[in-house]
Order: structure tokens, then sequence, then C-alpha cells
């Protein structure tokens, strides 16, 4: 296999894998703060972290992922100024911060399954406060420093800050808001101490006053409690690079007295956008994942979507280009379905199941040589766009043999544990998903279909046209010699 090749956002470089510990890889993903429901921009994000996941599960790595739930100290600005998200939705929803964090938590883990995500670790802030008032204490007055508000950490005491970023001054990337007494403009808080007279429905005790935490210490005190200091990657979206990782690095170079900057390798998805600009929960205007299935999308049409563009690529979304994945995923599935159909696919599963290495040997060399370009194309900064197209020509030259068949079976088999695409078990029948707004139901459209292939039979074109007519009017094409005969028309 092909040495796997990461983009190293902290060196700006492509770098080689080496883990920490040996056959093992440690991931750690920055999560959602669960205010509000996560748009298809921030589902990116996971999509980029799950087929990071699973390509080093291909490469036959140990994978221990965590993906964090911020349920508090996230203000509304990633700058670190303005109120909590969750008391500001809290308050906004007449709920309890409990509950609005419970609730978008579940919809949140809920579209992670619908986009085949795989099952990872999700820990909550507010279990590890403790935690974060013990780092708090450990690295206060060399590197932290008490104001009325709180206890603000100190970045002139660390090396390097916002080299992330690459953010050397006060007016660069990465700048906060003033605060009276801060020593510096990117001193941030570790702690905010809650104002006389005031009270959080989120808040704990601590040296420095009751209060909370701030948004940045959760991820270097989670990071370390569950994978250990250093570990292998950190992700997250490229906002995250300018202001949350520089300042987590900090904190973690801090607590480690040295040089640690918490992981080894730091790697950034870029953004979804729309010809408006940047997908943002901050407009109020922003599409769920929810969202693109009322509109008759499955949802493993946008995690196609994503992996057709690289990942440090900005992505365009549009509803057309959503329809070409689409279209490109049904193709893909009709073509696979009719090879499953005429083989016995308990060969395919007992092949890889008895010896994966065997079977990926034993291919046909055609099949192996696509396998060994898709195996490279995966190693190199996973390359999803190229990895995809091998797919594709795989799966196109089966022909008719059926130990041709076995092999092309095998390999999608074995490159989909990448892609997540769910192409050895989803059908065509999975993909025809229900707008929201479809008036007519699956067996109003049956019954105007045997309607009109009794009119056919009797020649009356006429009826027979009507019939179709009628069925486009309401959203729904009929695809005449196709076995699975119609489609919502998007």
């Amino acid at each position: 296999m092909a040495d796997l090749k990461l983009f190293n956002s902290l060196t700006r470089s492509l770098e080689t894998f080496q883990p920490i510990h040996p056959g093992e890889a440690r991931v750690y993903s920055c999560g959602p703060t669960v205010y509000n429901y996560q748009h298809v921009g921030n589902m990116r994000a996971y999509v980029f972290a799950d087929t990071l996941g699973r390509v080093l599960s291909f490469k036959g790595y140990r994978l221990t992922h965590v993906i964090n739930i911020t349920d508090v100290g996230h203000l509304t600005s990633d700058a670190d100024a303005g109120d909590d998200k969750m008391e500001k939705a809290a308050a906004s929803q007449g709920k309890s911060a409990w509950d609005i964090a419970r609730h978008y938590q579940e919809v949140f883990e809920a579209d992670l399954r619908r986009l085949n995500i795989r099952e990872v670790q999700h820990p909550r802030a507010t279990d590890y406060v403790e935690k974060m008032v013990e780092w708090g204490k450990a690295i206060e007055g060399k590197h932290a420093y008490r104001l009325d508000g709180g206890l603000y950490f100190d970045v002139s005491t660390v090396p390097d800050y916002g080299r992330l970023a690459r953010a050397s001054t006060d007016e660069g990337e990465g700048r906060i808001e003033t605060v009276e007494g801060k020593r510096h403009a990117a001193d941030f808080a570790l702690w905010r101490t809650t104002p006389p007279g005031e009270s959080r429905q989120m808040e704990w005790d601590s040296p420095w006053g009751r209060g909370a935490p701030g948004w940045h210490i959760e991820c270097s005190v989670m990071s370390a409690e569950l994978l250990g200091h250093p570990f292998d990657i950190h992700t997250g979206g490229i906002d995250h690079r300018e202001i949350h990782h520089p300042n987590e690095i900090a904190q973690n170079q801090a607590h480690s007295c040295g040089p640690d900057t918490g992981a080894r390798i730091w790697m950034h998805n870029n953004f979804l956008v729309d010809r408006r600009g940047k997908m943002s929960k901050s407009t109020g205007d922003f599409l769920t994942l929810q969202a693109l299935v009322d509109r008759g999308y499955h949802p493993l049409a946008y995690r196609l979507l994503c992996l057709q563009a690289h990942y440090r690529s900005e992505l365009e979304f549009t509803w057309e280009g959503l329809g070409a994945a689409l279209v490109r995923l049904k193709r893909l599935v009709a073509m696979i379905e009719k090879h499953r159909a005429s083989t016995d696919v308990s060969e395919v599963q007992d092949r890889l199941a008895n010896d994966r290495a065997a079977a990926i040997a034993g291919l046909g060399p055609n099949i192996r040589e696509l396998f060994d370009d898709f195996e490279g194309f995966v190693s190199d900064d996973l390359n999803t766009p190229a990895a995809l197209v091998a797919l594709e020509r795989a799966v196109g030259v089966a022909g008719t043999e059926a130990a041709w068949i076995v092999d092309v079976l095998a390999v999608v088999t074995e490159m989909d544990r990448v892609f997540g695409l769910q192409l050895s078990t989803v059908s065509r029948a999975d993909l025809r998903i229900r707008p929201a707004n479809a008036t007519i139901t699956e067996d109003e459209i049956e019954a105007a279909l045997a309607r009109r292939k009794e009119a056919r039979a009797a020649k009356d074109f006429t009826e027979s046209d009507a019939i179709r007519d009628e069925l486009a009017a309401q959203g729904v094409e009929v695809m005449d010699g196709d076995p699975l005969g119609w489609e919502w028309k998007l």
C-alpha cells in the first residue's frame, strides 16, 4: 500500500502519516455547539472527518475517534465575544439550556446516521468542567491571570502564538475584542465569572468565582482525557484554524510546559458556499439536511456531493449540483444492482471475510490496477474526486463473465469502506425520496401506472399520454422500459 500523506495546516505541507502509537490512529474532531440545527455546511466537516477515519481504518489502523459536543461556553462570536450560545437559545425558546442541548444533540446524531457517518465517541463538554477547572489552576500564574470577568490566558507566554492561523499582529486574523484589563488583544477567557446580580442556567464553582468555562478550554481538556497528549490528528472547519485551534494549541503548550501542540497533524476542511457566500447560522438563513430530504434528495446524495470535491477546496452548493450528485449515485447503484442480480453475492462476502488481503491480491489484473489507482488516490491527502472516477471505471469493466463480476463487487465493497455510500446495500428504490410538498401518494402513482399500462395495451395512446402528463404535473417522471418505473421529478 502507498504511504498515507495528509496536509498539515500547522506546517502548510503534505506529511506522511506516522502514528504515535504503532498500528493505532487517534483523531479528535471539533463537534457542534448544540444550540440550533446544524446546517449542511456544518455537516460537510463531519463527512470529511468520517472519510478521514474510514481511510485510516482502510489502511489498517485501529481508530479511536472523538467528536465532542459543545453544550456550554461557546459565545455568539467565535472571536470570544457576545452571549453564550446555549444560554441565549434557552432564553429565546423558553426552555432550559440542558433541554436545548439534549434536543439538538439528538438531531445532530440522527443526521450523522442519515449520512452514514460511523458512530464514534460524542462526549459532552459539561461532563468535563471539573477537569477544565483543574487545567485553569495548573496554568494560572505563569500563563493566565485574573480579571473581574474571570481567568484569561496570556498569549505572550507561549512561543509562536497564532502560527496555525499565520497571524502575527494584533490586527491580523484571529484577533478578538477588547476587554478592560486584558494584557494583549489576543488574550482569551479560560473561565468567565458570572457578573454580580446575574445568574446562568449552566454555572459551576471555581477559584475565580461561580461561572462557566470558555469555549477553547474544552477541546484541550477533552482531547487530553480521551486520547492523551500528544495524539495523531485534530480536524475542524477552516474557520477554526484562525482562532479556536490556535487557542487550543496555546493551552496545550502551557499545560505541557513545552512544545506539545496537542495533535501532531491539524487538518481543516474548507467552506460550503452558496452564491450568497459561506453558509452561516448567524443570518438565520441556512439549509439543514432535513430541508434537502424535504425537497426529495436522499442524504447520501449530499454525502456524494461532498466527496466530489477535495476537502480543502471550497464547495459550492446548488440544487442543480445536488441533483447531479443524486443522478450519479443512482447510476452507480443501478449498475451495481445489475451485477449483484447476476452473481452469488455470498461468494464476495466470504472471500473478503476469510482473507481480505488475499481477495484483493487475487483480483484480475485490470481490476487490480484500478484498485491500486484508488488506493493511491485516497492515500494522497484523501483525493476522493479522483478515487470516485476509479470506482466508476471499476464498475464499468465487469462485462458478463461471472468471475469478473465477483471481482468488481469485491472492489466496490472495499472502495465503499472509504466512500460510505452503502453501494452494496442501498437500492435505487431507496434513493427515491418523496418530496414534502408532493400531494400524490405512491399507491396513487402505481394505480395511475396500472391504468396507463391498460391504455397502452388497448393502443389508447391519447389516454396513455394524458396519464403520463397528469403524473408529470404532480412531480412524477414515468420511465418506460425501466424496471423502477418512475421517479420523483426534482
